[in-house]
């Protein structure tokens, strides 16, 4: 009896041992790790998950569609240098997801896409199972790593491979394949608090060369005609006071892109923004922290760049970046943070750049300034772009801690230039693919993440890929100020179709009233049709922090083709014949 006794033990404590299972490991290795936000779409297999979480303390924010989520999710990324975690159903909702995912990478944001998936040995064998699709071969040619994990005990190093990949080195997106069948896996609760793996160091700093920093700044040095190019990977960074010391003890010009604004105020002395045209033209030595040379600066050749020879020198933490378009002569490799720190300390006294540069510069730039003043001073209505941006530029002005989002066509291009930027990543737009959509997604992730006002300056066209996001807002009672720039119309509302009854490809409806969608979900509509409107409308919806839409109302005819990009349009050979 006694060895009866003895033996039955074990097995009443195996009986009683505490157990987890797949949901609550991914959620606990999620907040292990300071990942405490997720953007996503509930939906099969993933709607226990997301209720879980949120009720373990993570914060889900429920979008109405996956791409809004995930370009939430990569802005989140950027502002906070932690991957932004979206997170979709399988097949449909993660095909949604991987647009904001492939984005992401190519903008350098730290995002991963989580998303529920079939199970391998249905998809494997192509045997039609719900939603079936090979999601991970899908997501590979298009985010920066890819993961799948299949046992409950993976999670959390597969988790963490995910944010090592997302944020170290040059950032990016990383997609994590959640098969269905893993989140009710069940094992001991032990042994899967001890599977969790919480990352240390995910991005270490990389400390360039004592020769490259040399180098770089002898080239600099010798410069007659000097220019510092600041980039969206200078503003990821956070390194802002370097750069800023590092920038105003050259004394040479910068130009900012424009999520590299307000690294240095717009209004710094030595900001060429409003002289870029002659910067890029006659300059001699052009340093890039942070930037590229890609299509955003003319790959760094023709017509833009002049006739005279340059010299460029690359600070970026991408080797291969170096020498992707001209010969780079000076690359510093390594994080902007200890690249910008090396070179401060390593500068000693530096001669001041000649003056005729910074006279012709500073000549230009106050030039143009002038040039443009009376145009954002004009009381027009209907409202054209300068009247209506010349309002938002002076409420930006007075409120440099808000967040402005921006996208559209004209109403990106002319806005980049006119509304100045004070403070580091306060703006915020669709980066190196110069993509329709980002708008709500972006807003509601800056409001999020921030905690700061958000104004989302959109065109009509670039509003409706993500316009259901305004019932998000309202839903989450955001502090959102949306303003639509509504011309009728993509570039222009006044295009006519000569060939049929159906309106001209590029025409919407006239005189649409965005306003009331917003007042449909509980938020505050306006029409505004003059700048004084418009300017009363925005500082109220500043001032009250409720979700706010204002319709802008511009002149059909005000907008130009495609901005300043017209040139990329091809023209039919018959129709230059």
């Amino acid at each position: 009896m006694a060895d009866a006794a003895v033996k039955e033990k074990p097995a009443a404590a195996e009986g009683e041992r505490e157990l987890t299972d797949g949901f609550n490991l991914l959620i606990e290795a999620l907040k292990l790790n300071g990942l405490n936000t997720i953007y996503g779409v509930p939906g099969i297999p993933i709607t226990d998950f997301g209720r879980m979480a949120q009720a373990a303390g993570i914060r889900v924010l429920s979008f109405r569609h996956e791409q809004n989520a995930g370009y939430a999710a990569s802005i989140a990324g950027f502002l906070t240098k932690k991957p932004g975690v979206c997170l979709t159903v399988s097949a449909p909702g993660f095909l949604n997801g991987l647009t904001a995912l492939a984005h992401a990478t190519t903008n350098c944001f730290p995002m991963i896409l989580m998303s529920g998936s079939s199970e391998r040995e249905i998809v494997d064998l192509q045997q039609g199972d719900y939603e079936e699709m090979d999601q991970l071969a899908i997501a590979k040619p298009l985010c920066k790593a890819a993961y799948r994990v299949l046992h409950a005990q993976d999670i959390g190093i597969g988790l963490a491979r995910a944010i090592r990949a997302a944020v170290s080195g040059r950032p990016g997106g990383v997609y994590l394949d959640l098969p269905a069948k893993l989140f009710g896996q069940v094992m001991d609760a032990e042994k899967g608090k001890q599977s969790l793996v919480k990352v240390i160091d995910a991005a270490p700093v990389q400390i360039p060369s004592s020769d490259s920093i040399k180098r770089a700044l002898d080239v600099l040095k010798s410069a007659k005609r000097p220019l510092i190019i600041l980039g969206k990977g200078a503003a990821y960074a956070q390194a802002d006071d370097a750069i800023r010391s590092f920038v105003e003890k050259t004394g040479a010009p910068f130009l900012p892109m424009s999520m590299g604004k307000g690294l240095l105020p717009d209004t710094h002395p030595q900001c060429a923004g409003a002289a870029r045209s002659t910067v890029l033209k006659d300059s001699d030595v052009v340093m890039l922290i942070g930037a590229r040379l890609n299509w955003l600066l003319s790959h760094g050749k023709g017509k833009a760049w002049g006739e005279a020879p340059k010299k460029f020198i690359q600070v970026d933490i991408e080797p291969k970046e170096m020498d992707s378009n001209v010969e780079i002569v000076a690359p510093v490799v390594g994080d902007i943070g200890s690249c910008v720190g090396a070179m401060l300390h390593a500068m000693g006294a530096w001669p001041a750049p000649p003056a005729d540069w910074v006279k012709t510069v500073t000549s230009k730039r106050d030039e143009n300034v002038a040039k443009m003043a009376p145009r954002l001073m004009n009381n027009n209505v209907p409202m054209d772009y300068h009247g209506a941006l010349g309002v938002l530029r002076d409420i930006v002005k007075a409120r440099p801690d808000a967040i402005l989002v921006n996208e559209g066509a004209n109403t990106l291009d002319l806005a980049r230039g006119i509304i100045d930027v004070y403070k580091p990543r306060k703006r915020i737009d669709v980066g190196t693919w110069g993509i329709m959509g980002i708008g709500m997604g972006y807003a509601i992730a800056a409001a999020i993440e921030t905690g700061k006002p958000v104004l989302c300056v959109e065109g009509d066209s670039a509003f409706g890929f993500s316009g259901m996001e305004v019932e998000t807002i309202c839903r989450y009672k955001l502090p959102v100020c949306i303003v639509i720039f509504n011309n009728d119309g993509i570039y222009r509302g006044t295009d006519v179709n000569n060939a049929s009854s159906d309106p001209a490809t590029t025409v919407f409806v006239k005189g649409s009233r965005y306003d009331k969608m917003i007042e449909a979900f509980g938020g505050t509509g306006v029409n505004a049709t003059s700048p004084d409107e418009l300017r009363r409308a925005v500082n109220e919806a500043m001032d009250s922090g409720k979700p706010t839409l204002i319709n802008a109302v511009i002149d059909p005819k005000a907008g130009s083709e495609s901005g300043r990009i017209g040139n990329l349009n091809p023209q039919s050979a018959l129709k230059k014949k």
